[in-house]
Order: C-alpha cells, then sequence, then structure tokens
C-alpha cells in the first residue's frame, strides 16, 4: 500500500507541475491567437485615465496600453470594470493586463502579480492658491484633506501606508479628517476657496499639475511627501506572460517612448524615476 501511495502521489505531482507548465504561456498564447490584448483601467483618474470631451478613454495610461499593444504587434482592447475588481485578481482570462497607476503593496500581492514599475511619481500636498494657514504637511492635523476613494494617499492621511521595500514614511502631522472621493470631484472643491469644503488634498504631483494648469486656484505647497512607484498588474499564476509584460515596458522605456508619452502629459517624464 505504501509503495502504491507513493507512486500516486509521484503521479498527481507529475500531472500537476505538467498542468502548470501548460498554463504558463496561456495569456501570452491568447493574446497571439486573438490579436488582441485587453487592457483594464480605471476611467476617472485624470490625466492617467479618464473620458474626454469627444467621450473616449483618454489620458497618459491609455497612451502607455496603446504603447504596449504595438509593441506585441496587436489590437488594443480597453475595458473598465472598477478599480477593485482590477486589484482583486481571479480574472478568469477575461483581461489580460492592468495598465492602471497602481502601486505594489504586501496586500495586493497576495492577490495579484506586479512584474515591472513603469513610473514613480512623487505624493504632493495641494492647497488653495490664497491658503495662508497651512504652511507644511504638519498643519493638515485637524484639517479636512481630500483624497481619492481606496487610494495610498487615503492610507498616507491615515497613518497606515507603507512602501514595501522602502524606509517607514514619516506621518508629522495628526487627527486627519480624510475626505475620499472622486480626484477631480476634491479639487473643485479646493478651487473654491481655503476651507470651503477642503482645507487640502493629497495626490500624485501628475495629477496635481494637471489640476493647476486648468483651474489656476490651486497650489502644490512645501517638497514631496514621498515618491510611490506605479506599476503594471497581471493576475496570478502565469510566469511567462510576466516576463513577456515587463520586456516589453522595459524596452518602451530604455527606447524613450515612455519619456515621450509623459512629457506629452506632464511636461516631464515621470518615467525615469522607475525602480
Amino acid at each position: 500500500m505504501r509503495k502504491f501511495g507513493s507512486a500516486l502521489q509521484l503521479g498527481i505531482l507529475i500531472a500537476g507541475l505538467s498542468a502548470s507548465s501548460a498554463l504558463a504561456g496561456e495569456t501570452l498564447d491568447r493574446v497571439r491567437k486573438n490579436g488582441v490584448v485587453v487592457d483594464v483601467l480605471v476611467n476617472d483618474y485624470p490625466p492617467f485615465g479618464y473620458i474626454n470631451d469627444k467621450n473616449e478613454l483618454d489620458g497618459f495610461d491609455v497612451d502607455v496600453a496603446k504603447a504596449f499593444a504595438d509593441r506585441l504587434g496587436v489590437k488594443l482592447k480597453l475595458e473598465t470594470p472598477g478599480w477593485e475588481t482590477i486589484i482583486s485578481g481571479k480574472w478568469a482570462g477575461r483581461w489580460d493586463v492592468a495598465i492602471s497607476s497602481a502601486t505594489p503593496t504586501e496586500e495586493r500581492a497576495k492577490v495579484v502579480n506586479f512584474p515591472v514599475v513603469y513610473y514613480s511619481v512623487p505624493a504632493v500636498l495641494v492647497v488653495n492658491k490664497d491658503e495662508n494657514q497651512i504652511k507644511s504637511v504638519a498643519d493638515i492635523s485637524g484639517k479636512r484633506v481630500g483624497v481619492g476613494t481606496g487610494s495610498s494617499y487615503e492610507a498616507y492621511v491615515n497613518r497606515n501606508f507603507v512602501i514595501p521595500g522602502k524606509p517607514p514614511v514619516e506621518f508629522p502631522f495628526s487627527d486627519v479628517q480624510a475626505v475620499p472621493g472622486d480626484e477631480t470631484v476634491n479639487f473643485q472643491n479646493l478651487a473654491l476657496g481655503p476651507g470651503v469644503r477642503l482645507d487640502a488634498i493629497v495626490a500624485s504631483l501628475g495629477t496635481a499639475q494637471g489640476q493647476i494648469d486648468a483651474t489656476h486656484k490651486i497650489k502644490v505647497l512645501g517638497e514631496p511627501l514621498f515618491a510611490e512607484p506605479n506599476a503594471v498588474v497581471t493576475d496570478k499564476g502565469d510566469p511567462e506572460w510576466d516576463a513577456e509584460v515587463k520586456r516589453v515596458i522595459t524596452e518602451l522605456k530604455a527606447d524613450g517612448t515612455l519619456a515621450k508619452i509623459s512629457h506629452k502629459w506632464f511636461h516631464v517624464d515621470i518615467t525615469k524615476y522607475a525602480e
């Protein structure tokens, strides 16, 4: 019985390894067969991903996705199932990749993969241009601070933000009243005046600069708070696809394609800080 059991266990192990090998290139095979790569992203995070005046998906992440598909030699299909759905994993082959400004965290890495970082952008404190009480981030204690719902900026103002593999983030404030919501709405509220609906916002420099250019009613205050990496997301279980995603993004960075896209949207190269 022991010999039979050992043989059976060995057979199961071999079968399992064979199945894993067969699945390793499943996504890449599907993309090549269909001639289409399906990218998921959010549509409420300008200027990275949003609906433009022509009712089309537009933004930095959209352009990166287009370059990614072109380099693969396939067409691009964009879908927007919602941030929580994207970052929860278990895509079941519905989507191939998420180029959607995702910050890698230990919790997220339990359910999805982050094969390559494609940009890293500073987080900044934004206030109304007429603000004169808030001099630095230390002054947001007790204030109403707008943040994107479920974002790393929300975690930051709640003092529970960690960047894996980086030194601890400093929190020189306390008892902040985080006001999570749509970032565009947050900026609109801040533009109404100091303390009218919000006292400040914590957001990415890229997003803040876009809003500064659009409204001329807000400003960045002080030095960057921290710099967070943003990575491409894939579902678990396909290392060959992860390797291909990393190869393509690395090539786009090396030949200047990502820098060109960044300059189009931000007038600076946010991809040069990618690690």
